[in-house]
């Protein structure tokens, strides 16, 4: 694929990493939430992100942003440093065209450069896509949380996923 850039989200970003995300909730695949979120109740998410080892970053083919990646503290203990959650958002027009994978990659290759040895992801078991892009980089079924959401009438399970990346 290639062509894409990354930099760190400013606050400016923020409605659209909003957009991006809100396109998500009616397929009921991705997230949790079911009501759209909104820039002011991001904020606390947004802020706690860093340049170093929990980036948000913007992900852009030319100038036009196509998603966005971040790295979240899979606890807040300390011992637990290393070990970060990754999520990946993909605009609806960008998906099922490789961007999904080169991200990804880019988020693995830049990992231990900050001291994380460890990705986690939180996928809905129902998330055939995303399930195969993560495995296809590696990642493997970690554990199973069963029919711990309901969206649309129906319970979900989610999958945890990890990687050792360090």
């Amino acid at each position: 694929m290639g062509g894409l850039t990354y930099r760190n989200a400013t606050l400016n970003d923020l409605p659209e990493i909003v957009r991006i995300y809100n396109s998500t909730i009616p397929s009921a695949m991705v997230t949790a939430d079911t009501k759209e979120v909104t820039p002011k109740s991001r904020l606390p998410w947004f802020h706690a992100h860093n340049t170093e080892d929990r980036p948000l970053w913007i992900v852009l083919r030319g100038n036009t942003i196509i998603g966005w990646a971040s790295f979240q503290n899979y606890h807040e203990r300390s011992a637990y440093k290393a070990t970060a959650e990754i999520s990946i958002y993909v605009a609806y027009s960008h998906r099922r065209n490789g961007c999904g994978k080169e991200i990804l990659q880019h988020c693995i290759n830049y990992a231990p450069s900050k001291g994380i040895r460890t990705f986690i992801a939180l996928i809905f078991a129902h998330n055939i896509p995303s399930l195969n892009l993560f495995y296809g980089a590696g990642f493997e079924t970690w554990g199973e949380l069963p029919d711990v959401t309901e969206l649309h009438g129906i319970e979900r399970s989610v999958r945890i996923l990890g990687k050792r990346v360090g």
